[in-house]
């Protein structure tokens, strides 16, 4: 591709590199911001109490130096790093932090984040682990007390307006991430997966309406860069927290595009719309709780063993499908259980579907990311164009 001139990337890359610039000068100007991880922290409820939120990421760039002081070296490398930076300073303008329960890891953060750094305002959010309706009623009152929680720490009471307002605004910003992944339909894709990482990290830290105004600037410019032939194989990526390009640069680097993911900072985190529903909280709960799919939630079996894949996984076939992937690169972050536990099933029944599969573990830390590119090198091959 031929990079052009414009304000979309540009400013992309600006937030990219700088993160936490533009929370930085909220917070200067008096707005409060809230971090938060995962993909289940409601954001509708913290925006339309006029909170910022920040969805905290680590580094692969900066040594862990004072973490392994308070949390065991066996912990997941990316809590480690979120934590190593907090303790550094660099997440000193959060105001509040939001924890859920997505695994058990990310649950024991809040307490020790609590207990040393001292935020004005921290949460728990109890996502339960299983989809039934007993779940669906236990996460609706969940959010009852969050929302009753925000409430307390703003001041203030959240109004059915503002709620809709805010509902509105992300739905609408989803609606242009889906524009922006659309760009990677055409062979060549007309933006790269690299960007594409680019675009959704320097979002996580942006107000939705700024946010949905930086993606209109990268969809507008992009249709207008020059395409240089040549095919190389489409890959979608399924995995765990990707905050950094690093990863992707490499596999395109050695020869893919990729053009779909599967990942908890990407797709995941914003593929389908809240529903509006009479109780605007029955929306919330069927979004977060049933539409996220992560391997900490467990699904009730249906059938025998491929009728159960099929409910599962059935999507990600559908993913690779769509947007005409040949293969499948599982990225997981070692010592994160819940991924190892369900990666065989998704590798054979991607398998199944006609999909070459390459699994890798990393240690969130860009020494062991050169270390995988031998082995991202050899896939390439076995599935490059003839």
């Amino acid at each position: 591709m031929v990079e052009t001139k414009n304000q979309g990337m540009d400013r992309v890359n600006k937030l990219y590199e700088d993160r936490g610039s533009r929370a930085r000068e909220l917070r200067a100007q008096g707005k409060k911001v809230i971090g938060y991880f995962c993909c289940y922290p409601p954001l509708e409820l913290m925006t339309a109490l006029d909170l910022v939120p920040y969805r905290i990421q680590g580094s692969v760039h900066e040594p862990i130096t004072q973490a392994d002081a308070y949390l065991e070296s066996v912990m997941c490398p990316f809590m480690r790093s979120c934590f190593d930076l907090s303790l550094k300073g660099e997440y000193d303008f959060l105001d509040g932090l939001v924890v859920p329960h997505s695994c058990d890891t990310v649950l024991r953060i809040h307490d020790i984040w609590k207990h040393y750094r001292k935020p004005a305002y921290t949460h728990t959010l109890n996502v339960p682990h299983m989809v039934d309706a007993s779940s669906s009623e236990f996460f609706k009152q969940e959010l009852r007390v969050f929302q009753g929680s925000l409430e307390g720490y703003a001041g203030r009471k959240m109004t059915p307006q503002g709620l809709d307002r805010a509902i509105e605004l992300h739905n609408r910003n989803r609606a242009l991430l889906h524009e922006l992944y659309d760009l990677r339909r055409q062979d060549p894709p007309l933006v790269s997966g690299a960007e594409v990482i680019r675009v959704l990290v320097a979002g996580m830290g942006l107000p939705v309406e700024e946010f949905s105004g930086l993606l209109r600037g990268v969809i507008d410019e992009v249709p207008h860069r020059d395409l240089r032939p040549g095919l190389k194989p489409r890959v979608l990526v399924y995995g765990t927290e990707i905050d950094d390009d690093a990863f992707i640069r490499l596999v395109e680097e050695s020869g893919a595009n990729v053009v779909m993911d599967d990942l908890c900072t990407a797709s995941r985190s914003f593929w389908d719309p809240v529903e509006v529903t009479p109780d605007r909280l029955d929306g919330l709960v069927e979004r977060y709780l049933e539409k996220v799919h992560c391997p900490r939630t467990y699904r009730p079996r249906t059938g025998d063993r491929e009728q159960d894949w099929e409910s599962r996984f059935g999507y990600l076939r559908d993913f690779a499908r769509d947007f005409g992937v040949v293969g499948v690169i599982f990225y997981i972050i070692r010592f994160c259980d819940t991924y190892e536990f369900d990666a065989p099933d998704v590798r054979d029944f991607l398998e199944g579907e006609g999909f070459r599969v390459l699994h890798l573990e990393d240690d969130y830390n860009l020494p062991s990311l050169a270390q995988l590119r031998t082995r991202v090198e050899a896939f390439m091959e076995t599935i490059a164009p003839a």
